[in-house]
């Protein structure tokens, strides 16, 4: 078989491998429902903001020029800020999930077709999980030294996406909660 068969089927696994793991991740709809009124009440992107700065350099530049510091502890740091991150990510992630079922239940339930709403929906879930896919290579190669980890995007499609189901749950529902 020559290197271009071989480099060939390899490319093709790998993005049949992508777009099932994107397809499965869509698709499971583990949430809790309903979302009760308190919780959108609740709901907020500020419970996130923390992680806009847990894995910023500046943190690891002062410990570096403290004295006394070994590697052990910037890798211990790096750890731990590593392990909190994924803690924010996940917590993200499952209010993301829930705002999309919530969304999801009420396109299904509306007594006019709206399109153009389940096509953004499709299009944020998608980009969501992709945003999520890249945080995490990028998480995982932060513990080895490298820089480079923003979830602000994802946060920002986290307050797109609860500020389009606040526009849609009725002010008198939210208003009695």
């Amino acid at each position: 078989m020559t290197l271009q068969a071989i480099a060939a089927t390899a490319a093709i696994f790998a993005l049949s491998s992508c777009v099932l793991f994107l397809v499965r991740r869509l698709s499971a709809d583990t949430q809790m429902l309903p979302v009760t009124t308190e919780w959108l009440t609740e709901l907020s992107a500020d419970r996130y903001l923390p992680m806009t700065h847990l894995l910023e350099i500046t943190d690891f530049q002062f410990l570096r020029e403290q004295q006394g510091y070994t590697s052990a502890m910037g890798r211990r740091l790096r750890c731990q800020r590593a392990e909190a991150f994924r803690g924010y990510l996940r917590l993200l992630e499952s209010d993301f999930n829930r705002v999309a079922a919530a969304l999801q239940l009420i396109l299904a339930q509306s007594s006019y077709d709206r399109p153009e709403l389940a096509s953004a929906l499709l299009h944020r879930r998608l980009t969501f999980v992709c945003r999520v896919i890249e945080v995490q290579v990028r998480l995982s190669l932060f513990r080895f030294g490298w820089n480079g980890v923003d979830g602000a995007e994802l946060i920002r499609l986290f307050e797109g996406m609860s500020l389009e189901l606040r526009t849609l749950v009725p002010q008198s529902s939210m208003a009695s909660a």
